[in-house]
């Protein structure tokens, strides 16, 4: 299969003991121990989630946070999560929105982000002609700012966009060359979309993929299976590497991430956290 790529250690599957939009989501591991782990294990890069970005930057400026990615040869930065963007302006949740976007475009400039990852995780109902005009306007106002793609990551929990027909409605109907689709494996798993089918995403819209496993079946609590219960590369039911080879034979040459929100993986210390991340992500690409 080739060499390993970059890999980058998302927020979620490095962050350590946090709660998982109900409670404190900035991590307890400062940004410079974070990037330090990452760079003993071979990571090329981390992600932040905008919750956490306003943390850290209460007692450091992205400059600092810069400083430490370089002193450790990260070269790969993902940013998330924004969401409301695609509401009327005037509406107050909007606002709340644009406030954040300005964070992570900042901070995409700054760091020097692959990408900033939007979507609808509350599933707010729009119409698809509505998203697909506010998300060009968003990827407008993100050009002006960073070279980072705006990349819509779609879920199971999306009201609007959830299906491969959908998200390329939005992405490609905006036609935005810094828009594009974000994939992740357990989301894909959870609506059925199989490795195959990715190949009818446009090479220039695939954006970004990230792995993530779990188990076919369906817990009773959807909410606390997404957030708690998902399993690192390999180790669950969901053909990785199928998804894998798909699109690396379709053409995707950036990096990969690891996202798994696993209420065991964050309850280890950050060295194991990190360790067992890469070793099961890199396992994948053998």
């Amino acid at each position: 299969m080739g060499a390993t790529p970059e890999l980058i250690g998302l927020y979620w599957t490095v962050s350590g003991p946090v709660v998982v939009h109900f409670g404190r989501e900035w991590s307890l591991f400062s940004w410079a121990d974070r990037c330090a782990e990452a760079r003993k294990v071979g990571f090329a890069g981390l992600g932040i989630w905008h919750a956490d970005l306003e943390h850290v930057l209460e007692t450091e400026t992205l400059e600092d946070m810069r400083r430490a990615m370089d002193d450790n040869g990260l070269t790969q930065l993902e940013l998330e999560f924004l969401m409301d963007w695609f509401l009327d302006p005037g509406d107050e949740r909007r606002a709340a929105s644009d406030r954040t976007r300005d964070m992570l475009l900042e901070a995409a400039s700054v760091l020097g982000a692959h990408h900033v990852k939007v979507g609808n995780i509350p599933g707010t109902p729009a119409s698809l002609a509505q998203l697909t005009e506010r998300f060009g306007e968003l990827c407008d106002v993100a050009a002006e700012r960073t070279d980072a793609k705006i990349v819509y990551e779609f879920m199971p929990f999306d009201t609007n966009v959830r299906t491969l027909d959908a998200v390329l409605e939005v992405v490609g109907g905006a036609g935005r060359p810094n828009g594009g689709i974000a994939i992740d494996t357990w989301h894909m798993s959870k609506l059925g979309i199989a490795p195959e089918e990715l190949r009818r995403i446009p090479l220039e819209y695939m954006s970004w993929i990230e792995l993530s496993d779990g188990q076919l079946a369906d817990m009773d609590d959807p909410i606390d299976e997404v957030i708690n219960h998902r399993n690192l590369p390999g180790e669950g039911e969901f053909d990785i590497r199928g998804y894998v080879d798909v699109c690396r034979d379709h053409g995707y040459a950036g990096p990969w991430g690891v996202e798994v929100l696993s209420e065991e993986l964050r309850n280890n210390p950050i060295d194991v956290i990190f360790r067992r991340a890469y070793t099961t992500t890199a396992a994948q690409f053998s």
